[in-house]
């Protein structure tokens, strides 16, 4: 038997352990560089005469600047793993994180300034977080470019330390000719260290090699890669990137990558990285935050309802797949009768005007209030707000044997509602459901979860099922 490929996560010295749970060196490189940039600013304009504020102000409203910055540049997925293969350029998403780093300092600057002017602990023209504006463009500008500077730096030292990436190329013989010409153009940036022919030569040919990145040039190879493979190269920590042809880009695919002229997009067993997963977290804490009054009296007038034509047990409570396979017990209001599985049939999925529920609980279900509780899951972190959502393990077990890349609707916590639930229906096959939460996991946004969240609403005012 072949020995297994060796996970990142063994005998792994502090550093990388750092590295698997979203810390960076660079972080602190730019966090020093973004503060120097910005104190330099003020010297190169006023000197060292910063009289209009005290000085602690000033350094305390560089700190606040600083750390805002470094925040966007880690949601933006700046401090993420990237592979050194076709990497894309740093400098366009840079400035975009600073620009959004700028307008979220100038909305925290007012909304503070106008609360300290309420209580009276400043007055009328002063603000709370000094800095001029032209020092904050500035800033934008520069900032970006250190950023990208600090970036180019690390890349230059990790080749010097341990060379160019060395290349895996996998295809069939007319695609490799094809490649060879072009990914090993540059030896100074590349190194092809091994060719296979076959998609089952690939794990192998990893195990008795030093490769860092498997380029796999024939797509419908992808099949036979899918998931498994990629999968255990990503633990390893070797990249894997497949060329795109004609017929992938009428997909309309994005993000992709060039390596000797060719197209190449990267392969992931994670549809979203930890810092979008960090990001949406944050998100659900404050829409929750701002919702709060609402969704408690909401809450109540349900559970009010359904302690008079339910009774109890008011909850049900059951067990349900979440992130990463791991299982949660999920609560929601109970609508079913406490027999609805006594006909020895198991675990299946509910159905339109299904007879298992109570008939005066209909139009809670077909409103959706039942889901209600599932903010105390959400709350612990076992939910999200939007997500795919989750199944028990009984019919998750069918559908990842039935239905090939299943599992990667495990990829972040399951939702109260998702993009298959403003779409389909209670009936709607699982297969075309995982299509939509695929769809949501690659293209999520803040934006996104709003819209889902207002089209929900409509959903359940139509009662939509």
């Amino acid at each position: 038997m072949s020995p297994p490929l060796r996970d990142l996560s063994e005998d792994a010295p502090m550093l990388a352990r750092l590295n698997a749970i979203g810390f960076r060196l660079v972080m602190l490189l730019d966090a020093v560089v973004l503060y120097l940039v910005t104190v330099a600013s003020m010297v190169v304009r006023y000197g060292w005469a910063w009289r209009t504020y005290p000085m602690w102000q000033y350094l305390l409203s560089f700190a606040v600047l600083t750390a805002i910055f470094v925040a966007s540049l880690y949601f933006g997925g700046l401090y993420e793993r990237e592979p050194r293969l076709g990497a894309p350029p740093t400098l366009p998403r840079a400035v975009r994180q600073t620009l959004a780093a700028a307008g979220l300092f100038v909305i925290l600057n007012l909304v503070l300034t106008g609360f300290a002017q309420e209580v009276g602990w400043v007055r009328t023209t002063r603000v709370v977080l000094p800095l001029p504006t032209p020092n904050l463009v500035a800033l934008i500008a520069i900032g970006a470019a250190a950023v990208s500077a600090n970036r180019w730096w690390v890349a230059r030292n990790r080749t010097r330390r341990e060379g160019p990436p060395k290349i895996l190329l996998a295809g069939n013989e007319a695609d490799l000719e094809i490649a060879r010409r072009h990914v090993a153009i540059d030896p100074r940036r590349s190194q092809i260290v091994e060719e296979v022919a076959e998609p089952a030569q690939i794990l192998p040919a990893v195990r008795r090699t030093d490769v860092t990145d498997v380029v796999v040039v024939t797509s419908r190879w992808l099949d036979d890669l899918y998931p498994h493979a990629v999968e255990r190269l990503d633990n390893a920590g070797i990249t894997m990137l497949l060329r795109v042809t004609g017929r992938e880009t009428m997909f309309g695919l994005e993000r992709l990558r060039e390596i000797g002229g060719l197209p190449f997009v990267l392969l992931r067993p994670q549809t979203m990285p930890r810092s979008r997963r960090h990001f949406k977290r944050l998100f659900d804490l404050t829409v929750l935050a701002v919702s709060a009054p609402a969704l408690l009296l909401l809450t109540a007038v349900i559970a009010v309802h359904q302690l008079l034509v339910v009774g109890r047990p008011l909850l049900y409570w059951q067990e349900r797949v979440g992130a990463g396979g791991r299982r949660f017990r999920m609560v929601k209001f109970r609508t079913m009768r406490l027999d609805a599985e006594s006909d020895g049939r198991g675990a299946r999925l509910a159905e339109q005007d299904d007879p298992r529920v109570i008939p005066a609980c209909r139009w809670v279900r077909a409103m959706r209030m039942d889901e209600l509780p599932q903010v105390w899951n959400v709350l612990r972190g076992e939910m999200s707000l939007v997500g795919p959502r989750p199944e028990r393990p009984e019919l998750t077990a069918q559908f990842e044997t039935a239905i090939p890349g299943y599992a990667r609707r495990h990829a972040l916590p399951p939702g109260l509602t998702g993009l298959a639930q403003i779409h389909g229906r209670y009936h709607t096959d699982p297969e075309y459901k995982l299509g939509y939460d695929l769809q949501y996991l690659v293209n999520w946004s803040p934006v996104v979860d709003l819209e889902i969240l207002a089209r929900t609403v409509w959903v359940v005012l139509a009662r939509r099922l």
